[in-house]
């Protein structure tokens, strides 16, 4: 990058929208896993090189998921970094010797002794254009690498992409899960408590015989037992949690629908897709905004993920009978009757592929079941069969 100008200003235009992305991954401050130390290893050995790192970049520092050198920190400041640059970019950035740049001789770990003399770092893409971090190798002498090499960088980026997306996947899965067994737990309580204090009452009617209060005693003794049990799984989750969850508020769906016209603004545009949302000030709606927003976020993204380019995706909103039925029509790959069966399954394998190279974990449709069941609600799709797209509808009670 024998012409490359150092930028004055390291911080990208969406690196609010960058950082966010980066937090929902929960990768920062994580111990080191043997697939990310696989990667880190696999680059130094493709360029044959000493030090290799898979690296995100957080507000003011860039953190080491995986660190394959002599350096003990597993971060360093954002500034310092040439991570920090990498990400400004879409393709790989490569500095064959860094003394080549001036602006560069100030950076402590360039003019240390056996300071970085080469760096070459392919950023880690998210579908929406996010530049998260990157995988990257570094020397201590200049170096060329040859172009094979500089495409299994990127291959290896790719990797990494794909295990966040199925880290978080499955992290939401066990996360839904958990709530939902907590809500049967906590929903379990009430009748145990009714029966717990009938069968006291029952035990204290003057005209009852010797066995029936025996009984009653039994059916005391034994839901006690079973409300007691109850309490310590609802203790247990507030420790861990702080909160019971679905933690239920007033949500405004014109800002859930906003933030979907956020969140895919990229996606959208690098397929040239039109996003369409309600036109009409929507109701608001007694859920768990973080999970609405998920279950939303899963929906529109697979309607994009799954449709040609220069395609229309229409959001519509209906209330009847204190339910809201919110409905996603997409001009897609649409869905055979086999797919239909299987939809919600995990790791179910569909007909259709992503139309753009996108990367699918198999498990988004099953985290939007287990979310709408949660708020007692209904989630299915229709659709007239291949190339005739797709809509997916999700009917929530709005109280």
């Amino acid at each position: 990058m024998l012409n490359y100008a150092v930028p004055t200003n390291i911080i990208p235009a969406n690196d609010k929208r960058r950082l966010k992305k980066l937090y929902q991954y929960e990768i920062l401050d994580t111990p080191p896993e043997h697939s990310f130390d696989t990667v880190a290893l696999l680059a130094a050995q493709i360029f044959d090189a000493p030090s290799a790192f898979v690296t995100f970049v957080d507000e003011d520092r860039v953190f080491f998921k995986a660190n394959i050198s002599d350096l003990k920190e597993n971060e360093v400041v954002r500034a310092h970094s040439f991570c920090s640059l990498a990400i400004l970019e879409d393709t790989t950035t490569v500095f064959e010797d860094t003394h080549v740049y001036d602006e560069f001789m100030d950076n402590p770990y360039v003019n240390a002794k056996g300071g970085i003399r080469f760096y070459a770092g392919s950023p880690i893409r998210t579908a929406e254009g996010l530049q998260l971090g990157t995988v990257c190798v570094i020397d201590s002498v200049p170096r060329q690498p040859s172009q094979k090499q500089l495409e299994m960088l990127q291959k290896l980026a790719l990797i990494v992409i794909e295990k966040l997306e199925t880290r978080q996947a499955t992290r939401k899965t066990l996360k839904a899960y958990d709530d939902r067994l907590q809500m049967m737990v906590h929903d379990l309580k009430n009748p145990m408590t009714t029966i717990s204090l009938q069968s006291e009452l029952l035990g204290r009617i003057p005209e009852i015989n010797d066995k029936a209060k025996f009984i009653a005693g039994k059916i005391y003794q034994q839901t006690k037992n079973i409300i007691g049990n109850i309490n310590n799984v609802l203790s247990s989750a507030r420790n861990e949690k702080g909160v019971i969850k679905l933690i239920k508020t007033r949500v405004a769906l014109n800002d859930i629908f906003q933030n979907l016209e956020d969140n895919f603004d990229i996606s959208l545009k690098n397929k040239n897709q039109t996003l369409t949302l309600p036109k009409n000030d929507l109701t608001e709606i007694f859920a768990d905004e973080e999970k609405l927003q998920d279950i939303m976020d899963n929906l529109v993204g697979n309607a994009i993920k799954y449709s040609n380019e220069n395609t229309n995706i229409n959001i519509i909103c209906t209330k009847d009978n204190g339910l809201l039925t919110i409905s996603i029509a997409d001009e897609g790959l649409g869905l055979s009757k086999e797919d239909l069966g299987k939809l919600f399954v995990k790791f179910a394998k569909l007909s259709a592929q992503p139309t753009g190279g996108e990367r699918s974990s198999g498990l988004g449709l099953s985290i939007v079941k287990l979310l709408v069941n949660l708020h007692r609600g209904n989630v299915w799709a229709v659709s007239e069969g291949k190339n005739k797209g797709t809509t997916f509808f999700v009917e929530l009670p709005i109280n």
